[in-house]
């Protein structure tokens, strides 16, 4: 997609702080860190979000997770860390690109939603 961000970082035409890439993920520091260890790890093919993937997608979708874990351990996150995918609007997706975010650090992430 011609303007979407991600897609742009991906390709490399807006700079960002990439911390690994290979022929399918690209990863990079989140601009504005939630964490200690706040990490992005995108496909390089434009998918809008989760509820986009098919069958053909699941080898971009384990590498981002096996990237996710391998990042996360050489941040600083080797006791635990978070990934979390946001889908949609209810789901809190600001950019319109498959995104996992690693959250991390020395301290305990805290609770996975707000309990009401």
């Amino acid at each position: 997609m011609n303007d979407c961000l991600f897609c742009k970082i991906a390709a490399g035409d807006i700079l960002s702080s990439k911390v690994y890439e290979d022929e399918l993920v690209v990863a990079f520091h989140d601009i504005h860190p939630l964490r200690p260890v706040h990490i992005l790890v995108i496909p390089r093919k434009h998918i809008a979000s989760l509820a986009h993937v098919s069958a053909a997608d699941e080898p971009v979708l384990g590498r981002l997770l096996s990237v996710a874990q391998k990042l996360a351990a050489e941040n600083g996150s080797a006791d635990g860390f978070r990934c979390i995918v946001n889908t949609g609007r209810i789901g809190g997706q600001e950019v319109p690109h498959l995104h996992v975010h690693i959250l991390g650090g020395t301290k305990p992430v805290g609770p996975m939603v707000e309990r009401n």
